[in-house]
């Protein structure tokens, strides 16, 4: 791949349209344009892993997006520095990087669905193994990809509602910038190339439009695996960015929450460091009474010390990248003594957070409440002459096609509806359809 063509302001959807200049470059007005969109808005109340507060203030996909977002944007500098001054001709427009991977932050958790990611599990399982299975067939005869429901990733599903139009809506969806679109598929094939770990890039629908992309910015496709594209560069700065936030701040979330002692929160993150970094952090740790203001510290000092190690790793493996054959994540090439560090927080998050009785009954909730909305939506998209699908279908938004041709379009109308709401109107649209609240009398 040639950094060249990488870098392109080119609009998805909007090709040929040459608008007037503006003093925002086309990296910035795609941050802009996602940071005042609806469905950014809307991650304000959606879980990130903890159900959302009540007294104690933890993260949910809003201020996790902006938090990626911030240590994104860090990154590409790092890295457009570091290029600059490998490629001084000043051919590569670099010193937009930052603004790139910043704005492709904002939207990589877009099209997660309501209860964190327990509910891509739940709308897997519904198809997988629960009541949406007598569906598959019917999808197979018509051509649809059965894979793209039973391995629902809400990474495609980002891509589908940045690129795709709606009724009503413009083409090309939020026509942004091929660069930063490409930026957020980190598992660049479709989903019968997913494996066991069910993860891909785009549905069925959206395929032709990553093709697109992929032939305009030059990404070419790995030789032994047909259909399986590189990975776009920028990928593996917002994937890192990702990685540093979720993974430090699950840590001060579950110390907030009390599912981790204030003591097992501080050795933890204390173990990044060693040598005088360490012996200079607990001074001034020393001077500080307030314990939120000690992690607050140490989480500060942690994103810049992998920011720093993840921005160096890039540039040492840029070549690889540039090639399609380097295989891992940036975070696990940090050094030894940070990637111990790391490992051990991964290891603690798994064992007492994600199994946390807070964390397992939204997933608990998540798998009872989609299974009835995709059942009860289906049946009505399925059936719309029926009485009672004529008055259910008049809650989904006329943007959502309930009339598409195929069994595949009519299941993606569901889920578009479905993946867009937050965990309130989930919730609140489940009671209501089942009688469980009705409005005053």
């Amino acid at each position: 791949m040639d950094w060249t063509r990488l870098l392109s302001g080119k609009r998805f959807g909007m090709e040929e349209y040459h608008e007037r200049k503006h003093e925002r470059t086309d990296f910035q007005r795609d941050y802009d344009r996602l940071i005042f969109s609806s469905p950014f808005r809307r991650l304000q109340n959606k879980t990130q892993v903890f159900p959302l507060p009540g007294s104690i203030f933890v993260h949910n996909r809003l201020t996790h997006s902006l938090e990626v977002s911030c240590v994104g944007r860090s990154l590409g500098n790092n890295v457009a520095k570091g290029l600059m001054r490998k490629y001084p001709d000043g051919s590569v427009n670099f010193p937009e990087m930052g603004a790139i991977v910043s704005a492709a932050c904002l939207a990589h958790d877009m099209g997660n669905p309501p209860f964190g990611h327990s509910g891509e599990r739940a709308i897997s399982a519904y198809f997988s193994e629960g009541n949406g299975r007598y569906l598959e067939k019917q999808v197979r005869e018509e051509g649809g990809r059965w894979e793209d429901f039973i391995h629902f990733e809400g990474n495609a599903n980002a891509m589908r509602l940045l690129t795709h139009q709606f009724i009503g809506r413009r083409k090309g969806g939020f026509a942004m910038t091929y660069s930063t679109l490409a930026s957020i598929i980190k598992y660049p094939y479709a989903s019968t190339l997913s494996g066991k770990k069910g993860k891909f890039g785009f549905f069925q629908s959206e395929e032709a439009s990553y093709l697109r992309i992929a032939e305009e910015l030059g990404i070419g496709q790995e030789p032994e695996a047909p259909g399986r594209y590189f990975r776009y560069p920028l990928v593996y700065l917002v994937e890192a960015a990702d990685d540093i936030c979720y993974q430090i701040m699950d840590i001060e979330d579950a110390c907030k929450l009390h599912i981790l002692t204030t003591e097992e929160a501080i050795q933890l993150l204390l173990g990044f460091f060693e040598g005088d970094r360490l012996t200079h952090i607990q001074q001034v740790m020393r001077m500080v009474d307030d314990t939120n203001e000690k992690i607050a510290y140490l989480r500060s000092c942690i994103v810049g010390l992998l920011v720093d190690e993840c921005s160096r790793v890039f540039l040492e493996n840029e070549g690889r990248i540039l090639d399609g054959t380097y295989h891992t994540s940036l975070i696990q090439d940090i050094s030894a003594h940070a990637r111990q560090a790391y490992a051990d927080c991964s290891a603690t998050a798994y064992r007492k957070i994600y199994k946390a009785k807070e964390v397992l009954d939204i997933e608990l909730a998540g798998y009872h409440i989609f299974s009835h909305l995709i059942d009860s939506l289906t049946e009505a998209v399925m059936n719309p002459k029926h009485a009672y699908s004529q008055l259910l279908l008049q809650r989904i938004p006329e943007q959502y096609d309930t009339n598409a041709a195929t069994t595949y379009g009519k299941i993606q109308c569901v889920l578009d509806y479905i993946s867009g709401m937050t965990d309130v109107y989930a919730l609140d649209l489940y009671r209501k359809i089942t009688g469980m609240s009705l409005p005053a009398v």
